[in-house]
């Protein structure tokens, strides 16, 4: 070696040592930056990401920011990117390495190869301790004096998500300034401890964002997952909070386990729980594990990414909303958010210290996880094929669209005309033809298990006690008549064949018709009314020449419209090429049978003024669901009004009025429901939503009862007999009590619904929907109204249902309408928004909102 080049590599050996060191001095805890030590307060949103970006502006060949999306109230979304000083310049390699592993990218894998550790902190924003712990963990990571860091970087790249959900932080983190005492209030009875309606957990629309990952239907976990898909890490650990009175909780998880979770998951949870425990143990804190938090619904933020190839995990640090800075617990010692920041700063540490050392292993079975994926499927089902008519091409789409956000593959049509297959519909194994338009998955694809996970029809459990729903299969949700095949069957064509309408030719015609089958069809009818168009319905079928229309046919005649002149064809029309429905023109009101456009049976569609019921007692999801629903889905006004000042409401300033699930008995006392009640009879239209219809049942006026209130009764009186007859007959055992609660649960279950389809509140469906049932709470049969959806003996199709609850779903009404005065009730004991992924129920409550009474 020259002397030269000796004294080039000793000056830039000197330089690197130089921005060490200065690095070292100049880089900030987030103490010095803050102005207090982490635990003293909550930091602000703004704060926080005035920390993330700092650390980036000092430590740039060590950390990179990225803004990947805003909230809903137009809060920044960001992550950062931590790699050692040769991996971040090669970040987009890295990336695309992890897409080719999978199969998702074409290529092999260039360079070396690290592991990937995505972390994600404070999707609950009441939660809030996790979003300060991030803030060390970013120091510890990126501080170039924490030699064991460094090691761990030559292994990994670390994404940290320092704030999934800003808008609920910040809504918990600005009342507790507010609300909290000096320094905090450990007394748990203090104000700073009660945290008032809806809380900080949900975001700007009451979602729980952490069951949202795998239906994307909120802006912030869109966002997220279209980030999350292009890197596909291989660790992904979701950082929450419970009751101030637990522990800490940490993998391996509690039963049940979806069956998809491959034995190489299953054990990493173990060994990602080995390293929780070194750090727990050495410092004394008490933990659990194996309790609880499940691996089985596949929207969580540790199973998601684990049906996606990552192993993916919980943690759980005793707080909350009700915690504060200080918390006195029951047992006498004080919980304070300076314990709860150690312990998620640990359990970071732990998580990242796992992946480090197991990078190897990591990457290895993340290939083979995807490598088995595409060429050895599991489950019984080796392909989905969803029907494609004339009346559900809209639904078709949206469920392509939905599809492509998860980067699942699919195709349509196939050259193999007849196939055999699970009807979803009948349950039963059948032959059937395979259209040019249907849509077609197959599993022999990258995403094959989250494609199982999802579409399979009866999702196995191995324990019945679980933390949420327990099933979700997508034809039901969707709406669509579908076949589960046993064999493989590959797409013919990646494009539907479908027709484009035919355009137009009449410049004025009399009048046009629009079908009714989805919620783009509902979207297109809220924006004709938002421009003034007059919009008719026909309640009976009729035939214009040879063309058959269904009730709930939208009818835009140009009697009444007169006054827009030119300007309704050219609304009209933009607005169903905007909406993608499919317009027929007629040169006449004359139905060649069934009601002529000026019959009886053909309605105007008022324009409603909507209110919903919000505040203390109304359920903050259930809330969230309507709302995003109009504001966020069919683009329509509504008027939200609190419990707090409903009695001083005039409700003849609307036409509708929402109770969403909740808790009615002190907004809707004796007085303010006769004023309900007079406001109904004078025209007003009362839609009653879950346990807001179960309120109603036996008021005064209300033709409602609900389902087994008699047999109740008279089991416990047999109960009583029988106990008396022998001591032992009425023992139970407490540690079993949990499971025998099971018996009247309803936990997420799918029944299909026998509609009356001649009833508005049906219009656009067949004889049936599927309906995600969460509770046993149906209702007798109304004698004085219409029963427009029921339950009957064999209604049952998948999902956990308790012995005592599936006796008293059966026979059952849980759609249903009562006419009062000039007014209308609408009853709805299953929620037909659920958490926005029930895609099959929203045109029925469209209907309840539009259709009913008009």
């Amino acid at each position: 070696m020259t002397n030269t080049l000796k004294r080039t590599f000793a000056f830039v050996a000197l330089l690197l040592s130089v921005q060490v060191a200065l690095a070292q001095q100049t880089l900030q805890t987030p103490e010095q930056f803050l102005g207090y030590k982490l635990g003293q307060q909550f930091t602000p949103h703004a704060r926080l990401l005035d920390y993330v970006y700092y650390v980036a502006r000092q430590a740039p060949n060590r950390i990179k920011v990225q803004e990947y999306g805003h909230t809903y109230e137009g809060r920044p979304l960001v992550l950062a990117y931590i790699a050692s000083d040769e991996n971040l310049p090669r970040l987009e390699q890295i990336r695309e390495n992890s897409l080719r592993m999978a199969g998702m990218a074409k290529g092999q894998v260039e360079g070396n190869q690290p592991a990937i550790a995505w972390l994600s902190y404070n999707v609950h924003g009441n939660e809030a301790v996790s979003s300060e712990a991030v803030m060390q963990v970013l120091y510890d990571l990126v501080n170039p004096a924490n030699e064991q860091s460094r090691q761990w970087l030559q292994n990994e790249v670390v994404l940290l998500d320092p704030c999934i959900n800003p808008d609920g932080r910040e809504r918990y983190v600005q009342w507790y300034k507010q609300a909290s005492n000096r320094g905090g209030n450990a007394s748990p009875y203090a104000w700073e401890h009660w945290e008032p309606w809806p809380g900080g957990r949900p975001n700007h629309y009451y979602f729980d964002l952490n069951r949202d990952w795998a239906w994307q239907t909120q802006i912030e976990t869109k966002q997220r997952i279209a980030v999350y898909n292009q890197w596909l890490p291989q660790v992904h650990a979701d950082f929450h909070e419970m009751g101030p009175e637990a522990p800490y909780y940490f993998s391996p998880a509690a039963k049940p386990y979806h069956e998809s979770i491959t034995p190489w998951q299953r054990q990493f949870q173990n060994t990602i729980g080995e390293y929780n425990r070194q750090y727990f143990d050495k410092n004394n804190w008490l933990y659990f594990t194996r309790e609880e938090y499940d691996l089985f619904y596949p929207s969580y933020g540790d199973t998601w990414p684990t049906y996606n190839g990552a192993i993916g995990m919980t943690y759980e640090q005793g707080g909350s909303g009700r915690a504060g800075l200080a918390y006195i617990k029951a047992d006498g010692d004080t919980l304070t958010l300076t314990d709860r920041i150690a312990h998620h700063v640990a359990a970071s540490k732990a998580t990242l210290q796992a992946a480090s050392e197991k990078a190897d292993q990591l990457k290895q079975e993340f290939r083979k996880y995807y490598d088995n994926n595409l060429n050895h499927p599991g489950g019984t089902y080796k392909t989905f094929v969803l029907k494609a008519t004339d009346q559900n091409a809209e639904k078709i789409q949206q469920l392509a669209n939905y599809l492509d956000r998860q980067q699942i593959a699919y195709g349509y049509g196939s050259k193999s005309k007849s196939a055999k297959g699970f009807n979803y519909t009948t349950g039963k194994n059948e032959s059937f033809k395979v259209g040019d338009n249907d849509l077609v998955v197959s599993m022999y694809q990258p995403k094959s298990t989250l494609v199982k996970v999802l579409f399979e029809p009866e999702s196995k459990l191995e324990d019945s006690l679980t933390y949420d729903i327990t099933t979700w299969a997508i034809p039901y949700a969707y709406g669509l008549q579908a076949y589960a095949l046993k064999n493989r069957l590959e797409p013919a064509s990646a494009k539907s064949a479908v027709a484009a309408a035919p355009a137009i030719s009449v410049a004025r015609p009399y009048a046009y018709l629009a079908r009714w089958n989805s919620l783009e069809d509902l979207r297109f009818l809220a924006d004709l009314m938002k421009h003034d168009i007059k919009v008719r319905v026909s309640e009976k079928p009729f035939e214009m020449g040879k063309t058959q229309y269904a009730p709930g046919t939208l009818i835009i005649t140009r009697s009444g419209n007169e006054r827009l002149g030119d300007k309704l064809d050219a609304t009209v029309r933009q607005l169903a090429a905007t909406y993608n429905v499919s317009l027929q023109a007629t040169e006449t009101g004359f139905a060649t049978s069934g009601g002529d456009f000026g019959s009886g049976s053909v309605h105007a569609i008022k324009m409603p003024k909507v209110a919903i019921m919000t505040g203390e007692g109304v359920s903050a999801y259930g809330f969230g669901e309507v709302w995003h629903y109009f504001e966020q889905q069919i683009n329509y006004p509504v008027t939200a009004i609190n419990t707090a000042y409903f009695s001083r409401v005039p409700l003849q300033e609307f036409d509708v009025l929402i109770l969403p699930d909740g808790s009615y008995g002190e907004v809707l006392n004796e007085k303010t429901l006769g004023a309900v009640t007079d406001w109904i009879k004078a025209g007003g239209k009362l839609i009653a939503m879950e346990d807001a219809a179960g309120f109603l049942a036996g008021k005064k006026g209300f033709n409602l009862k609900l389902k087994g209130e008699d047999e109740e009764e008279a089991g416990k009186d047999k109960a009583k007999a029988e106990k008396g007859k022998s001591p032992y007959a009425a023992l139970q055992v407490y540690g079993q009590r949990e499971r025998q609660e099971l018996s009247d649960m309803v936990q997420g279950s799918i029944y299909r619904v026998d509609l009356d389809k001649t009833h508005p509140l049906a219009f656009g469906y067949d004889d049936t929907y599927y309906a995600l049932v969460r509770s046993a709470n149906a209702f007798e049969f109304l004698e004085d109204g219409w029963n427009v959806g029921v339950l009957k003996k064999k209604n049952y199709t998948t999902g956990f249902v308790g012995t005592q609850a599936k006796q008293k779903l059966q026979d059952a009404m849980i759609l249903g309408t009562q006419e009062m005065g000039r007014g209308q009730v609408v009853y709805l004991a299953d929620n037909p928004l659920f958490r926005a992924f029930w895609q099959g129920g929203k045109l029925l409550f469209g209907n309840a909102v539009f259709m009913v009474g008009r």
